[in-house]
């Protein structure tokens, strides 16, 4: 099927344009573009947004809470935005985040994890699981249910969702009812998938790119096979919480987020996965005014509903 004509649109545009040289290009010139809630088209209205920080050990991290019409205790859903470990922030998924407080009936808390090159890994995979569990252990000050507690995020977002996952199993908790992986940065574990090929320009995220991002993050070439980086290559999948795992057509990422719900899948685990065959890496910041993005948004928002024993509130 061809790319949603929306986006089809969009690219065309964009494609127009030269692409800057990733060598040259230095983290502050791309974050100047994608830094504030692009493609929003109108603030979805929500009872309650906050602003707080975490009192982590030895830093501070932002986080939002969306809060939605209802009354405590509330499911949480903890989000992680993508954006490549190095852009993106609490403003770039504004848009998704209140939809989904209002959608899923939950109340969502995005995390503004440290981003590379100034904090290359582990600093995000740290942030991401110390306020999850920071989070789980303060139920009371967040007004939530502790036994209704997921995570998700968005494709680097998606990675650290899924790594908080394989770190609360290690460690024997937080307890995570269900994990949300939207085109997660999982990893490969073949050298030279279809998807990198297929899609390797021209669809918003570029192979390139893909590699600017791996090098600001990672201190070493050795780290693209950790598991904690990027969980495709952890070694023990089962007992990590049920899954859904969404992917685009048009997506470099595609096989990563595929063969991350077949890893699953083989070890037991109840996994959710479809593939969006007219859509691109990125599609859910898109969800304002491209159709089919908001029936994704949609759909996900529906298993997080049945998981969180919202679905009928």
């Amino acid at each position: 099927m061809p790319v949603e004509p929306r986006i089809a649109m969009m690219l065309k545009q964009m494609n127009s344009h030269p692409l800057p040289s990733w060598e040259d290009l230095r983290p502050e010139d791309l974050r100047k573009g994608t830094g504030n809630a692009a493609f929003t088209f109108g603030v979805e209205e929500v009872k309650q947004v906050e602003d707080r920080k975490l009192p982590l050990k030895g830093r501070d991290i932002p986080i939002r809470i969306y809060t939605p019409e209802g009354r405590c205790p509330w499911p949480a859903f903890v989000f992680f935005h993508g954006g490549g470990f190095v852009v993106g922030d609490l403003e770039s998924h504004d848009s998704i985040c209140r939809n989904l407080a209002n959608s899923v009936h939950a109340r969502v808390i995005s995390v503004d994890y440290r981003l590379a090159p100034e904090h290359k890994f582990p600093a995000a995979v740290d942030d991401a699981y110390d306020a999850l569990q920071w989070i789980a252990s303060h139920p009371d000050e967040f007004g939530i249910d502790p036994a209704r507690i997921a995570v998700g995020g968005d494709s680097a977002g998606g990675a650290l969702a899924a790594v908080s996952c394989i770190k609360s199993k290690e460690a024997g908790g937080p307890e995570i009812v269900y994990q949300l992986l939207c085109y997660p940065a999982a990893g490969f574990l073949e050298e030279d998938p279809a998807s990198l090929r297929e899609n390797k320009e021209g669809y918003l995220l570029t192979v390139g790119m893909m590699e600017w991002f791996s090098k600001q993050y990672l201190n070493t070439e050795e780290e693209i096979r950790n598991p904690y980086a990027y969980p495709i290559h952890y070694k023990d999948f089962g007992g990590l919480p049920p899954a859904m795992i969404v992917t685009a057509q048009y997506d470099p990422l595609r096989d990563s987020g595929k063969a991350y719900a077949d890893k699953l899948i083989g070890a037991g685990v109840e996994v959710t996965y479809k593939n969006y065959e007219t859509l691109i890496h990125g599609f859910a910041n898109f969800h304002k005014f491209v159709p089919a993005a908001q029936e994704a948004l949609d759909e996900m928002a529906s298993q997080l509903r049945l998981a969180l024993g919202t679905d009928k509130r």
